[in-house]
């Protein structure tokens, strides 16, 4: 098994006004498979997205990734961890404003021992003649391409994915999932994906529901289609 959750759980608060947002999660993944966490706002799918990413601590449980689990991990090599086996994609594109499009990825692969062909990845991405431009001289739907190049051109093991398609409109959105399934299939990067977007789960190979910090359902996909068939 590759990624392995195990008896996640996590409060925010103290004393009366503790909430406990996970409430002992189990799940596990294999390598390259494509998995949407679904549920409500609040229902703490990204917050185990940020335990996953070793970016919050779990109170209880583990998180395995290939055999290593992150607890047992000190600082230097959950850093390291991060580094090399994890991209990340937000809502927010987190762009470095004064660097151009193929800068701003060249940023991720600086972090990588094996980073991904640039230019090889700015053409799957749409961005080869527009590699010379500015963040603001692009539209969003190319600035998240650009957040999503940075991502995986470390050649992560795993790629996190926080409501990627948030803030952006129904035909851009589409390509965006479109790119993110390219990148699963083309580099076989396992992907784990938050969203309250219904229709995304059926791009998956496995959909994990949740609602008040606790998994509803588990299952894998059997009728999955490609992301440019959904439709919301």
């Amino acid at each position: 098994m590759f990624l392995e959750i195990k008896g996640i759980k996590k409060s925010f608060g103290e004393n009366e006004s503790k909430v406990q947002v996970l409430k002992g999660i189990d799940a596990s993944l294999e390598k390259g498979e494509f998995c949407v966490l679904l549920g409500p706002s609040g229902s703490g799918k990204s917050t185990l997205l940020n335990i996953v990413g070793g970016i919050d601590n779990a109170d209880e449980g583990y998180i395995s990734v290939n055999g290593e689990k992150l607890v047992d991990m000190n600082e230097k090599n959950l850093t390291k961890y991060r580094r090399k086996h994890l991209g990340y994609i937000f809502q927010m594109y987190n762009l470095i404003p004064n660097l151009n499009i193929k800068e701003n990825i060249e940023v991720g692969a600086y972090l990588s021992d094996n980073p991904l062909d640039i230019d090889d990845l700015l053409k799957t991405l749409g961005l080869y003649e527009h590699r010379h431009k500015l963040p603001n001289q692009l539209s969003g739907g190319q600035q998240q391409r650009t957040a999503i190049g940075r991502a995986i051109v470390k050649n992560p093991d795993i790629l996190l994915c926080d409501e990627p398609t948030g803030a952006l409109d129904y035909n851009t959105s589409k390509d965006i999932l479109k790119l993110i399934e390219d990148v699963n299939k083309k580099y076989g990067t396992t992907v784990l994906m938050v969203t309250h977007n219904d229709a995304i789960k059926n791009m998956a190979d496995r959909v994990i529901t949740f609602r008040d910090g606790v998994i509803r359902k588990n299952y894998l996909n059997e009728n999955k289609v490609t992301a440019t068939e959904l439709d919301w």
